[in-house]
């Protein structure tokens, strides 16, 4: 295992965070604030927990999620056949990318999934030719025929 992704425990109050953080955060003047009070804590003890759960990489990003293609934006699934060894280092390659949010590991010979999302089709496709010279991995891309809404919540 990479010494950069040991097992992290979590608590009680860690998991309550990463359940209610999965709902959005309020538009309010301190939406931090109004997300501690629900889980009664403090503003500061919330912060310090979210900077400890990326710190640990629980939470490899925080940070809005958007739709590019109504934004006028491009997003498109990849997929990469990753040798074992090599699969953290590429992974952090992958996540390096600021065009990419997260990647999911499958059992299967495509084996890193993630998504690219940008201002535009060039940008993406620049995103992946990143990746694809700094792991000399080929990116196989799967363009959205049609959409479907799945909204997932993973409980902690």
């Amino acid at each position: 295992m990479n010494p950069h992704h040991r097992p992290v425990a979590l608590d009680d109050t860690d998991r309550r965070i990463i359940n209610a953080l999965q709902d959005g955060l309020p538009v309010c003047e301190r939406p931090f604030m109004a997300i501690a009070d629900r889980l009664n804590l403090s503003e500061r003890q919330l912060l310090e927990r979210l900077r400890r759960l990326r710190e640990t990489r629980v939470l490899s990003r925080f940070g809005p999620l958007y739709n590019a293609d109504r934004m006028g934006g491009s997003n498109v699934l990849a997929a990469m056949a990753v040798p074992e060894a090599d699969f953290d280092r590429v992974a952090d390659r992958v996540n390096a990318q600021p065009e990419i949010a997260h990647n999911y590991r499958r059992e299967h010979t495509l084996n890193l999934w993630f998504v690219g999302a940008a201002d535009s089709a060039e940008a993406v496709e620049r995103a992946f030719r990143r990746i694809e010279q700094e792991t000399g991995l080929p990116v196989h891309r799967f363009p959205k025929e049609r959409e479907y809404f799945v909204e997932l919540k993973l409980v902690a």
